[in-house]
């Protein structure tokens, strides 16, 4: 198969987390763009007219939306059913969706430990772990978690956060290693410093913003549509003997 066309994804079936808006969005429209349709869930996804719609439906493609708070175990369980009654087999998982809150560590309450962990780490393995059923069943399927770069570093003041994190790395891992033989690559994308609603406080802070460009070599934040072609490839037959790894997409922080 010519290279150009190991990145083609006509035919093949994406579910995206956390796709309303950030770099949720950039992947959807990504695979999209590549030939995917597209399964798109968040918390507060409208069920027509949205952003990914729109985005997704001008490249040809099918959208179906839903909407889940995935803190919420039923909710996520209702939501898988619906998607195997509704949708076509998912041949594409891209597990993104996930939420960060600030409290130093002292002050962290289990509330918010809960909260994150639901949303981060219980979620994304219990979905991994339903609709890789059904890749492993057919022999084939990609899943990709949107993990960090406090995957390998600890952060300041997101205990929640850095420890989901850290989780979401070794569970890309272990699933890989069970799975790859049986057709179903597991992989990682870890963003760097991306500029979405989950850094406008960082960015906000003078001090903080400009420390952190101080260390990126690329000398910018990035943008969500700097994670598309990273999910693209991972998603696509051009990746088929890549699994179980991290890819960063951080313009260089993780070097430096």
């Amino acid at each position: 198969m010519p290279i150009l066309d190991q990145f083609k994804l006509e035919g093949k079936v994406a579910l995206v987390t956390g796709c309303k808006r950030g770099i949720g969005l950039a992947m959807a429209v990504a695979l999209a763009e590549a030939g995917a349709d597209i399964i798109g869930v968040s918390a507060s996804l409208e069920s027509t007219g949205s952003d990914a719609e729109r985005a997704v439906t001008a490249t040809g493609r099918r959208f179906r939306a839903y909407r889940c708070d995935f803190s919420k175990r039923d909710a996520l369980y209702d939501f898988i059913h619906r998607v195997a009654a509704e949708c076509p087999p998912v041949d594409i998982l891209v597990n993104n969706a996930g939420m960060i809150l600030r409290r130093p560590a002292a002050e962290h309450p289990d509330s918010s430990w809960d909260q994150v962990m639901n949303v981060n780490l219980d979620a994304p393995f219990i979905l991994g772990r339903e609709i890789g059923r059904g890749m492993l069943e057919r022999g084939a399927g990609k899943i990709i978690f949107t993990a960090s770069l406090l995957s390998f570093q600890g952060g300041v003041t997101v205990p929640g956060y850095a420890a989901s994190k850290g989780a979401i790395a070794q569970l890309t891992m272990a699933l890989s290693n069970e799975w790859a033989g049986r057709g179903v690559c597991v992989n990682a994308i870890a963003p760097g410093y991306i500029a979405t609603d989950n850094t406008e406080a960082l960015r906000a802070d003078g001090a903080r913003s400009s420390a952190i460009l101080s260390r990126i070599p690329a000398g910018r934040w990035g943008a969500t549509a700097d994670l598309k072609g990273a999910t693209v490839f991972l998603a696509s037959p051009a990746s088929d003997y890549v699994t179980g790894t991290i890819l960063t997409v951080d313009g260089g922080w993780m070097g430096r």
